[in-house]
């Protein structure tokens, strides 16, 4: 669906250490962030790099995160690379956290957008599997060592020296990447995705974030097998994807949340087979150990006690959000032999297979279209979660 806008004893853990990469998924946030409103005009003062200024972009020149227009270079096509015209970008939580240096080390002015999509306009003299026209995705990440056993096995995100982020990482020859709140992009092609040619490049956008996000802890614990039991913490840009991948893949799915408001769209257009309120006693007791896994994509604090009761003996509750700290019991894991699992995106096989599933089955993500001069208050409405599911800029007719 597409919709167009015109303008006890208790163990402690910080859900870092339940990632293994030095890639910090877009989460962090949410509740010490202040909502402040921002309109840009088309008439925003440009500023630039100085040298050739090859690319235009909306960049953030502080930790205010506001984005206004932006002159600057990309390198020089290699023979390894591919140069997309950009046509669409997903707007993500890592481009709010980003730009506002929720972490605390951010480069301005910085450009963000991690869900790239567009078309071929040049391919380098060795690049094999594209060519001009091509329909193709940019996703998390833009290089990595290409060493390492993790990046031998196509999981590059896990990369052992870390996988270098598409926009606001440090590149090999020490430029700081943009993203793809941009006009164009230059990468090496491993780290270039097809786009299925029956595949609208719009909807193709957030399966480079979320839905990868969401597939990947899914795939690696056999959640793709039917008739097995998937409960979803959250339902935003990443929950919404979880629930369509299960229900794709035969699985009983339930969703958790804190908004009845929620329920209708989650049963009637997503098609979850329960909707629970998680504040709601009997509701939650009336789910004990009838789940197989549960993801949970929302950032907020909650009580992990009270969902890990949920799970069958041997269940898997795996972690995409950044809540601030993961607290349980002890029992809560030993008792049922449980685990809790944590996972980024995925390496670039996976993200490939995705794409491709998507495409076969049929599986689209909702989203709002929106122009880039809406870009600031689309970031402000994704804070506040006002967006069914997620907002995608239309890059190609309104970067100009």
């Amino acid at each position: 669906m597409i919709e167009y806008i015109n303008i006890y004893i208790y163990i402690y853990i910080t859900p870092v250490s339940l990632f293994v990469t030095e890639y910090r998924r877009h989460s962090f946030l949410i509740s010490s962030l202040k909502s402040r409103c921002y309109v840009a005009s088309n008439n925003s003062t440009m500023t630039s790099d100085a040298g050739k200024e090859n690319c235009l972009g909306w960049a953030a020149r502080d930790p205010s995160g506001f984005l206004s227009p932006y002159k600057f270079s990309r390198r020089d096509v290699g023979v390894d690379d591919v140069s997309l015209t950009i046509t669409h970008c997903g707007v993500c939580y890592a481009d709010v956290a980003w730009t506002r240096n929720v972490q605390g080390h951010s480069k301005y002015p910085l450009v963000p957008g991690h869900e790239i999509v567009g078309i071929v306009k040049e391919v380098g003299s060795n690049v094999q599997r594209f060519k001009n026209g091509d329909h193709v995705g940019v996703g998390t990440y833009v290089n990595s060592c290409r060493e390492c056993e993790y990046c031998d096995d196509g999981m590059e995100v896990q990369c052992l020296k870390g996988a270098i982020l598409t926009f606001d990482g440090i590149d090999t020859d020490g430029t700081i990447t943009k993203g793809g709140y941009s006009s164009f992009i230059v990468v090496h092609e491993r780290y270039c995705y097809r786009i299925p040619e029956n595949y609208p490049l719009s909807l193709a956008a957030p399966l480079l974030c979320a839905g990868i996000t969401v597939w990947t802890p899914m795939i690696r614990h056999n959640m793709n097998q039917p008739g097995k039991s998937l409960g979803v913490i959250g339902l935003g840009g990443l929950g919404h994807m979880a629930v369509k991948f299960g229900k794709s893949f035969g699985l009983k799915v339930s969703i958790f949340s804190t908004s009845l408001s929620k329920k209708d769209e989650a049963l009637g257009l997503l098609g979850a087979d329960n909707f629970i309120i998680s504040s709601n006693d009997a509701e939650m007791k009336a789910m004990e150990k009838s789940l197989d896994f549960i993801i949970n994509t929302a950032s907020a604090d909650i009580p992990f006690d009270p969902y890990l009761s949920l799970l069958k003996s041997g269940g898997v509750l795996a972690l995409v959000g950044f809540p601030s700290e993961v607290k349980f019991h002890p029992a809560s894991l030993i008792l049922g032999m449980k685990s809790i699992s944590g996972s980024v995106t995925g390496g670039t096989k996976q993200t490939q297979e995705m794409l491709d599933y998507c495409a076969a089955h049929q599986i689209y993500p909702n989203t709002v279209i929106v122009p880039i001069q809406y870009a600031n208050e689309a970031l402000e409405r994704l804070i506040n979660k006002d967006v069914k599911y997620r907002f995608v800029i239309d890059i190609a007719n309104s970067l100009k």
